[in-house]
């Protein structure tokens, strides 16, 4: 039994999968998403989208390996409790951990219409990862035996 997200995730086998159900988490939270700064994101989510046909999924794959690495502390943690509860009870350095893969990759991308629409998104963004944690956890939970 793996201990490790990163070696979960990232096993050959297992990656296509999780890369497909980490995309449908991000699918997911972003249709929930309502009022104006909803809005917002489903905007800046449709821009993503249409900078190429699997520009989010190819984004997941790309940053799976820094995302596994950030949760890999956190699942080491997490006891009993499910992944999703664990890290909603530390919101602040999860969200954290998982923004600083995205701000890291943003400040060096060449893809110029990428970074913008990060950056047009990025100040509500941590509110919106907490919002995600207990799906997130629920759904990296599922991928790890």
């Amino acid at each position: 039994m793996s201990t490790a997200v990163s070696d979960a995730l990232l096993e050959p086998t297992r990656r296509p999968v999780a890369v497909a159900t980490l995309t449908d988490v991000i699918d997911a939270e972003v249709a929930d998403k309502s009022g104006l700064g909803g809005a917002a994101v489903k905007a800046g989510y449709a821009a993503a989208k249409k900078l190429g046909g699997n520009f989010v999924t190819s984004a997941t794959d790309r940053l799976l390996p820094q995302f596994a690495v950030a949760l890999d502390p956190f699942w080491a943690t997490k006891g009993e409790q499910s992944f999703g509860a664990h890290l909603a009870a530390q919101p602040d350095a999860a969200a954290d951990a998982l923004l600083a893969v995205t701000d890291a990759k943003a400040a060096s991308t060449s893809h110029g219409s990428a970074a913008k629409v990060y950056g047009s998104l990025r100040g509500k963004a941590k509110e919106h990862v907490v919002a995600a944690l207990p799906r997130l956890g629920a759904a990296v939970e599922r991928l790890v035996p």
